[in-house]
C-alpha cells in the first residue's frame, strides 16, 4: 500500500482516483470544488481542504487539473502542494496536458524541494479512466518512472517512457495536434459531402472503414452526420488549448507547421463562435457555414 495524494477530480481524474482506492492504496483527494471529493470518500479515501494539506506524507503525488495556470496555483500557490510536507524523496507526478515549457520549469521547483518529478500526461479518454486501461505518456528518470510503475499502473494498460522530463508532453501535444488536423479534415470533407447533395450518414459510415479510416475519424464522423456534439467526450475547448499549446512548442523548436496552424486557427474560431463545451466534433459548424474557410 502506497500513500498517494491524487488533485483533480474531473472527467479523467475521478476514474483514475478511484482505480487507486480500489488497487488498496492510501489515497488523499483534493478539488478545487469540493463537492467532487465525496464520491472517493464514500469508496474509502480521505479529503482534504487544500492541496498543501493533501500532499501531507505523500510517497506519490498525482495532479490532473485544466491547464497551466491551474497547475501553476495547484503545485505552487501559497497553500500549494510544494508548501506541503511529503515523505522524503516523494514522486510528483503532473498528468495533464499542459505545456511544454511548464513542464520543464515544473520539474525544477519539484526538484528543489526533493521531488522526484514525472510528466505523465494520459490517453484513453473518461472510458479509459474508469476502467483502467489508459495509456501513460511519459518525461523523465527511469529510475523514478520504475519507483512510481506500481501505482501508475492501477489505472493504465500501457505506459511509454519517451525520455526525459518534458517527453512526454511533447508526444502528447503533437498527437493531439494530429488529432485536430484529421477532424478539421472530416469536418471539411462532411460539408462538402453535404454540398455535393450525399447521404451523411453514409458518409460517415464509408469514411469509417475505407483507406482514410481512424479511431477518430471513426468516432467523429457520425456525430458530424448527426450534428450531435453535446455527449462530450473530447471538448472543443480542450482541443483547441492542446493545439495551441503545441503551435507554442514548434515556434521554441523551430519547427514549420502550416497544417496544424490552420486547424487551430479553426478551433480557435469555434470556441469563440461559442461552441467551446461542446464536443470537438462542433467544429463542423464553423465549416459548414463557411466560418473556417481561408480569407
Amino acid at each position: 500500500m502506497t500513500k498517494v495524494s491524487f488533485l483533480g477530480l474531473g472527467l479523467m481524474g475521478r476514474g483514475m482516483a478511484l482505480n487507486l482506492v480500489n488497487a488498496g492504496h492510501d489515497v488523499t483527494v483534493w478539488n478545487r470544488s469540493s463537492d467532487k471529493t465525496q464520491p472517493l470518500v464514500d469508496a474509502g479515501a480521505r479529503a482534504a481542504a487544500t492541496p498543501a494539506a493533501a500532499v501531507a506524507g505523500a510517497e506519490i503525488i498525482i495532479s490532473i487539473v485544466a491547464d497551466d495556470a491551474a497547475s501553476e496555483s495547484v503545485w505552487l500557490g501559497e497553500d500549494g502542494i510544494l508548501a506541503g510536507n511529503m515523505a522524503p524523496g516523494a514522486i510528483a507526478v503532473e498528468s495533464a496536458t499542459l505545456s511544454r515549457d511548464w513542464m520543464i520549469r515544473l520539474s525544477k521547483y519539484c526538484a528543489d524541494v526533493g521531488l522526484r518529478f514525472l510528466d505523465c500526461p494520459v490517453t484513453g479518454g473518461p472510458g479509459g479512466a474508469a476502467s483502467g486501461q489508459l495509456a501513460l505518456l511519459v518525461g523523465g528518470e527511469r529510475e523514478t518512472l520504475a519507483d512510481a510503475r506500481a501505482v501508475l499502473g492501477c489505472y493504465s494498460m500501457e505506459i511509454y517512457h519517451f525520455g526525459a522530463v518534458g517527453a512526454g508532453t511533447s508526444y502528447k501535444l503533437i498527437v493531439n495536434t494530429i488529432g485536430a488536423v484529421q477532424a478539421a479534415a472530416v469536418a471539411e470533407g462532411m460539408a462538402m459531402a453535404d454540398a455535393a447533395g450525399l447521404p451523411l450518414d453514409m458518409v460517415a459510415q464509408a469514411l469509417g472503414t475505407g483507406s482514410v479510416a481512424s479511431r477518430l475519424t471513426t468516432y467523429i464522423a457520425p456525430l458530424m452526420a448527426a450534428d450531435e456534439h453535446e455527449n462530450v467526450s473530447f471538448a472543443t475547448q480542450w482541443r483547441y488549448k492542446y493545439t495551441r499549446y503545441c503551435r507554442n512548442m514548434a515556434d521554441a523548436l523551430g519547427c514549420v507547421t502550416p497544417v496544424s496552424d490552420a486547424a487551430t486557427a479553426l478551433f480557435a474560431r469555434t470556441v469563440e463562435g461559442g461552441f467551446g463545451a461542446l464536443n470537438e466534433s462542433a467544429i463542423c459548424r464553423l465549416v459548414s457555414r463557411g466560418d473556417g474557410r481561408s480569407k
